[in-house]
């Protein structure tokens, strides 16, 4: 690995890394309760909706309807997010955010209502779209 792609790598690695560590704070918990979503999958959920709102690139709308799924999916286990708006990455970094996204809502996935999942499913099929896109 040349030098060049070694300070990517590292580069991208710090940028999860702080998306990852740095966005819990987008998500305001609305009931006491969430209803029968696990606190784990709801900071995947908010992660990888913060994730997406700062991607620059559009991807034909694949992107934005994506977070209008997980905007959907937040709304049934009971917590709001916020849109952080867009950064002004390269797409290589654009690709990796969705990617991100793309994991933590799979991850997510599992400990949501069943409702909830079924507009994950729909999302994660947005950013499979987006990211085909080149």
């Amino acid at each position: 690995m040349n030098a060049k792609s070694l300070r990517f790598s590292i580069y991208t690695s710090v940028v999860a890394l702080c998306l990852i560590s740095g966005l819990n704070s987008r998500a305001q918990s609305a009931p006491a309760t969430p209803s029968a979503a696990s606190a784990t999958s709801i900071n995947q959920l908010t992660q990888a909706y913060a994730a997406l709102s700062v991607a620059d690139h559009d991807y034909q709308g694949h992107r934005v309807r994506a977070m209008k799924q997980i905007e959907a999916a937040a709304k049934v286990a009971g917590i709001t997010l916020t849109d952080n708006g867009k950064g002004h990455e390269q797409q290589v970094t654009s690709d990796q955010q969705l990617q991100t996204a793309t994991s933590l809502l799979q991850q997510a996935r599992a400990g949501l209502p069943t409702k909830a999942q079924k507009h994950v499913d729909k999302a994660l099929e947005q950013l499979a779209a987006a990211l085909s896109i080149k």
